[in-house]
């Protein structure tokens, strides 16, 4: 990779989370600058229009100025059309970006990416699916239920007894298919349930329904393809009730101890399972995989896996590589080389028609 490789950063997007996909976009913009890399910035606008940008930015008003099209086919030097880069690096977070869907274009251009493919980020999105997946293959995961807007709108007095006769408060109820904590609810008495699946159906028409895990917080970010390589892990301390979206990326409050302080059996547990269920979900260069290590029972959770994580300075993934011993520019092409890899890989395997 010793030539100038032209990298096209996709960021903005169309969920809930566009504003957090600008800000680790930002980042990632600086990193593959530092890493050598020549950067072409793709806006998608919150309509799913597309533009090319001088770079990430949080001003609205700044991203919005200039022209928008709508996505493929580009061509190179027609106005306003995307420029022909390398390779894609999609920094999208949430629904028409992490889900499978930009992944698909891209799978279907024919041209190499950063990241997981199509049913490993399908997969990552919707948690109800990733859950079932991990408990088929035995996977310790928090006790669940899945419900469906429709359900809820028929027959709410149902869906209430079947969550009362399954879970026990406290319990968490989130949108399935979203993340950056966006949309949850840490429910303490039967009375919140309602309330709290009417904020998860303003993201999603699918609500997961879990069993709150007393205990701490494990995250360990995982790297590579048909030979995937586990961080360290990390704990989160949050500095509320639980590591929400305000903690996460507006207060800044939140602790970190990386590496986490673990009996050495316990870390390489959760870097083996790290591993284990990044191949379950088919996941593909990079994720990260978040656990609960509960209190009294010491016993471990595979709570989610996210193969588009957080890319802010203060995001664990990239902290838990930099404590891992590699920096966010050797990080960033890392990735990069991982998505030419997978490219062909795939390639290889069109060709011989398997």
């Amino acid at each position: 990779m010793s030539k100038k490789i032209k990298v096209g950063l996709i960021f903005g997007g169309r969920s809930a989370e566009h504003e957090i996909s600008l800000l680790s976009a930002s980042s990632v913009h600086e990193n593959l600058v530092k890493a050598g890399f020549a950067v072409r910035s793709i806006y998608i606008t919150r309509d799913g229009l597309w533009k090319t940008v001088p770079g990430p930015a949080r001003d609205p008003a700044r991203l919005a100025r200039g022209r928008a099209f709508s996505f493929l086919p580009w061509k190179e030097g027609e106005p306003g059309r995307v420029p022909a880069v390398d390779i894609y690096f999609p920094v999208l977070h949430g629904p028409f970006g992490e889900d499978g869907t930009i992944q698909g274009l891209l799978e279907m251009a024919g041209v190499p990416f950063v990241g997981a493919g199509v049913l490993g980020s399908a997969l990552g999105m919707d948690k109800a699916s990733a859950k079932s997946v991990l408990r088929e293959r035995g996977f310790p995961v928090p006790p669940w239920l899945t419900v469906e807007e429709t359900a809820w709108r028929t027959d709410r007095a149902g869906v209430l007894r079947r969550i009362g006769a399954a879970l026990p408060c406290p319990l968490f109820v989130k949108p399935s298919r979203l993340g950056s904590s966006v949309g949850i609810t840490k429910v303490k008495e039967r009375a919140g349930i309602a309330p709290a699946l009417e904020t998860a159906f303003r993201y999603d028409a699918k609500a997961l329904v879990e069993k709150g895990i007393s205990g701490r917080e494990l995250e360990c970010g995982v790297l590579g393809n048909e030979a995937p390589e586990a961080s360290l892990p990390g704990e989160v301390i949050p500095s509320r009730e639980f590591y929400d979206y305000r903690d996460k990326y507006l207060e800044d409050k939140t602790g970190f101890v990386i590496p986490a302080v673990l009996p050495r059996r316990t870390t390489e547990r959760v870097r083996r399972l790290a591993v284990e269920a990044f191949r379950a979900l088919d996941g593909s260069g990079l994720a990260r995989v978040d656990f609960f290590l509960e209190k009294g029972t010491n016993r471990l959770y595979v709570n989610e896996l996210n193969t588009i994580p957080g890319f802010t300075e203060i995001s664990m993934f990239p902290k838990l590589w930099a404590a891992t011993g590699l920096s966010f520019p050797r990080l960033v092409r890392r990735l990069v080389e991982l998505g030419f890899e997978r490219h062909r890989s795939r390639k290889a395997c069109l060709e011989r028609g398997d």
